[in-house]
């Protein structure tokens, strides 16, 4: 990447460069010789100024000095060298001249520049100037040599400046390789971090967005399948103690209609845990559907032959006897269980299930005769259990229990008590859309 990105660069400055060397180069040489032509006009110019009429007749003529390395000389219309210095066989140049125009031209290996002298509107001679064409190819190819430099240092600079700028490119995608590496390996708390590149970030950010799906796609998974794990075993384990209690009766009617019961109960767990592991997250508040009275009921039916197997007891007391406050029934009955289960596997004692009426929440209160410890807070992570169980019960309740929008916490410590707090109100306070309980 980096490589590639320093060869376009440096592609591109030469490019650049070449473009605009080339015809600066051709300009300097043009420049440079234009300007010897026009020093040596000027020469001839001042010279011819100064020749008199009468040098014909053997009158002295005083020419500027000629330019360095070249020579001015002064030419009659005989063709012959009067004064100054230059070639004795005149060459074309000078013939030109002779006609009256002033003549550039390039004579062997000189800058040559002829110039007529005219008196009353006739040519009395010409002066001419030259100078060798190897001292401006010189300054020529010194103007060449500065602009190689530059252009060579203009080169070395884009090279730096491509290679900065490579590595400022280079960083965040290599960055994101190595996110990708550590997702690969497993990592799926890696996040590609942002590079101040807008593109590259919008990338990352993308990429991020579909990890964090992914991960929490898979956490749901996971959660379900050790969800369902746990929820499910101690119904079935209900399930085959009446079914072994139905196997000891010669009427098994009873028992296969307790059976059919708890099978229910099972379908009831399985919605529950399905809706919890939504893929678009938590769902709404599900709406109040059963009374406090048949809750009680329906927990007592269930949890009674499990309690009286372990030869404890469990006791429910709760002063609401009018089936018109309703809770969500199936989602109540669930975190009940775990809190019920929780009490019949890690507790002491007998278990009280105790409603309070609070006004706007009913308050469900599980206790049993045994002492909590460890901090309560830890009881409700995933994965931890004070009393060395899977530690999922409670925290599968605690998410049903915010989907009720209600509360679950640790209330007393000794003897150990859970609360549950729901919300409660009229169902048909509703809204006309169906959007929850009124409050």
């Amino acid at each position: 990447m980096r490589q590639r990105v320093v060869r376009v660069a440096l592609t591109a400055a030469l490019v650049a460069v070449v473009l605009l060397a080339a015809p600066l180069a051709l300009a300097i040489r043009s420049s440079l010789y234009a300007g010897q032509r026009d020093t040596l006009e000027r020469t001839a110019l001042a010279a011819a100024v100064r020749v008199s009429p009468d040098y014909v007749t053997g009158d002295p003529v005083e020419l500027p000095k000629a330019p360095t390395g070249g020579h001015l000389g002064l030419y009659d219309p005989q063709r012959r060298l009067r004064a100054g210095s230059g070639p004795r066989a005149v060459d074309a140049a000078v013939r030109d001249a002779l006609g009256g125009d002033v003549v550039r031209a390039r004579s062997g290996g000189d800058l040559v520049v002829v110039v007529p002298v005219s008196h009353a509107e006739r040519v009395i001679g010409v002066v001419r100037a030259s100078s060798p064409v190897g001292a401006v190819l010189d300054r020529v190819l010194v103007a060449w040599a500065v602009l190689l430099g530059v252009t060579m240092v203009a080169l070395a600079v884009a090279v730096v400046v491509a290679r900065r700028q490579a590595r400022v490119l280079a960083a965040p995608l290599e960055d994101l390789s190595r996110h990708c590496r550590a997702v690969a390996d497993g990592d799926l708390d890696a996040r590609a971090a942002a590079g101040g590149i807008a593109e590259i970030d919008q990338v990352a950010r993308t990429h991020n967005t579909m990890l964090q799906g992914l991960s929490d796609l898979l956490r749901r998974e996971r959660d379900f399948t050790a969800n369902a794990s746990h929820q499910l075993r101690t119904p079935l384990t209900g399930l085959r103690l009446i079914l072994e209690t139905g196997l000891a009766k010669d009427d098994a009617r009873p028992a296969l209609r307790e059976a059919l019961d708890a099978t229910q109960r099972l379908d009831h767990t399985i919605d529950e845990l399905l809706r919890l592991a939504r893929a678009d997250g938590m769902p709404r508040s599900p709406l109040p559907d059963r009374s406090v009275p048949e809750l009680l009921q329906k927990t007592e039916e269930r949890w009674h032959g499990l309690f009286a197997h372990d030869g404890r007891r469990l006791e429910l007391a709760g002063g609401l006897e009018a089936d018109d406050v309703r809770v969500p029934g199936a989602a109540v009955e669930e975190i009940l269980g775990v809190l019920l289960d929780n009490a019949r596997v890690h507790g002491r004692g007998t278990v009280r299930l105790t409603v309070r009426d609070l006004g706007e929440a009913l308050a469900f209160d599980v206790a049993d005769e045994g002492r909590l410890a460890g901090h309560p807070a830890h009881l409700f992570e995933r994965g931890r259990s004070a009393g060395g169980g899977s530690g999922i019960g409670l925290a599968l309740a605690r998410d049903l229990a915010t989907r009720l929008e209600g509360r679950l916490s640790v209330t007393r410590t000794d003897p150990t008590t859970f609360t549950l707090l729901v919300p409660t109100g009229d169902p048909h306070d509703e809204e006309p859309g169906g959007s929850g309980p009124a409050r």
